[in-house]
């Protein structure tokens, strides 16, 4: 196989279509896209995240002005924890727009992470948005299609691929080359993305972040190289075992359907069909169920509780809460806290077991279509995935943990118990001592293991096209 003229194909075909008038509408289509998606991206990451940065430094200020008080009254007065945006959801929005952004932390209960875009939108933004990512994962593959639709079916009904094998050039010579051709095609929309990408990184990612947003960068790059890749060894394979030319465009307009839109729905329903989630009102009340069982720390008269201040009570060889050398009641708000958060956990995990077997559904199927396999290290990448939302809410939820138990201590150190003398309030300076809520992304290896399924499925396709162009030039019919 020479490589001169493997080069020489690769050449001709990609002169051939700058030369046509549909490469030029198609060009300047995709270039008014990839203006708008670029700057709606940037412009929705660059405002959200100062949005919820500002708000995020009203929530520290307003919890630091508060006056001396209670600590049990500050657990209830509580914080906000904002998500913020990676850099790289500029890119790829994912489920950005359809999972919240803001939770309240209080103690004794898990709130949902509520003010998504979506909630707060028009029905139209569930038709999907225009992103950079949606350009190379849905518009770019039509256009693939579509440009090598005819590479060698067209060539064999007007004869010339006859004459080309009849000059010399071999069946493998042609497809690798033709296949080449179609993939540096692609791989010219590809870079122009890529490069605004690349100011997004650079303009946006501060020291401490900057290597986590290259290394995601260039995972996305060779991911979509790759499944670029894979479309075009498709396109040549169906042209080159299609009669016609109008026959390998049907079938390829087919596969996009398939692949883009049909798989993926399909799936979705079915997973949710087998794995069905409880609606929220069974959800609180299962919880409000499991709690009730438990006992209620505010009842001094409730069983599981009064058990556990004798317990106490006989550790300490004291008579009564009164003389224990801590405030029985910020030990109880401990425990208390301990018991529900261990229930609010526990439902949470079954919940979120239900939606990975949902999730999963669609995930394998990434071994049958590819489109599955680049959407989700898109997504996980770009910071936008299901899990990366997880990772935010588990985040949350501990700081929202310590918060409460950090004022239980507080109140078990400072406040004496009912009947002694001492302050029933403390100074504001611990409200200032306790941290701000800080968010930190997945680490790189962490999204690698989320999505070693897909990683795996397109390499096995990356395998699959190169060996389906191999056969194929050794059984390529000349008429």
């Amino acid at each position: 196989m020479r490589k001169s003229v493997i080069f020489l194909l690769a050449r001709q075909l990609c002169k051939d279509t700058f030369r046509s008038k549909v490469m030029l509408i198609a060009s300047l289509l995709i270039l008014f896209l990839l203006l708008f998606s670029a700057y709606t991206g940037w412009e929705n990451y660059h405002d959200q995240n100062l949005t919820r940065g500002l708000v995020q430094d009203e929530v520290q200020e307003s919890w630091e002005s508060n006056p001396d008080k209670h600590p049990h009254r500050m657990a209830h007065y509580g914080s906000f924890a904002l998500r913020k945006k990676h850099v790289l959801s500029g890119f790829d929005l994912g489920m950005e727009n359809f999972v919240g952004n803001a939770v309240f932390l209080e103690a004794h209960k898990q709130n949902t992470v509520n003010f998504s875009e979506a909630s707060m939108s028009t029905g139209l933004l569930r038709f999907g948005e225009v992103s950079l990512a949606m350009l190379l994962k849905v518009i770019i593959p039509l256009l693939i299609f579509y440009l090598g639709f005819a590479t060698i079916a067209k060539e064999r009904e007007n004869g010339t691929l006859k004459l080309l094998i009849g000059q010399g050039i071999t069946r493998k010579e042609i497809v690798f080359g033709k296949w080449l051709g179609l993939w540096c095609l692609s791989l010219a929309f590809l870079f122009t993305v890529f490069i605004v990408v690349l100011f997004f990184v650079l303009i946006d990612s501060h020291d401490h972040v900057l290597s986590d947003s290259f290394i995601r960068y260039f995972v996305l790059l060779l991911s979509y190289i790759l499944f670029f890749g894979i479309l075009s060894a498709i396109t040549i394979l169906i042209s080159a075992f299609s009669k016609t030319a109008k026959g390998a465009l049907v079938k390829l307009l087919g596969i996009w359907l398939l692949f883009v839109i049909i798989m993926p729905k399909s799936l979705q329903a079915i997973g949710y069909y087998l794995y069905p989630t409880p609606s929220k009102i069974e959800m609180e009340t299962a919880v409000e169920h499991d709690l009730t069982k438990l006992g209620d720390s505010h009842n001094p008269d409730d069983p599981h509780f009064k058990a556990l201040k004798d317990s106490v009570l006989l550790a300490h060889n004291v008579p009564k809460v009164d003389d224990l050398p801590f405030n029985y009641g910020g030990f109880i708000m401990a425990q208390g806290e301990k018991l529900s958060t261990a229930v609010y956990l526990d439902h949470q995990e079954r919940l979120y077991k239900v939606y990975t077997q949902q999730n999963n559904v669609e995930r394998y199927s990434a071994f049958i279509n590819p489109y599955t396999a680049i959407k989700n290290l898109s997504m996980a990448f770009s910071g936008t995935d299901f899990k990366s939302f997880l990772h935010f809410k588990s985040k949350a939820e501990a700081y929202r943990f310590k918060l409460a138990q950090d004022m239980n201590q507080l109140q078990m150190d400072f406040i004496p118990n009912k009947g002694k003398e001492g302050p029933n309030k403390i100074s504001n300076k611990y409200w200032k001592e306790f941290p701000p809520f800080e968010y930190n992304f997945l680490t790189i290896s962490k999204v690698f293991k989320n999505e070693l399924i897909s990683i795996l499925s397109l390499c096995l396709w990356g395998f699959l096209a190169i060996f389906g162009l191999s056969r194929l030039s050794t059984n390529l019919k000349a008429i």
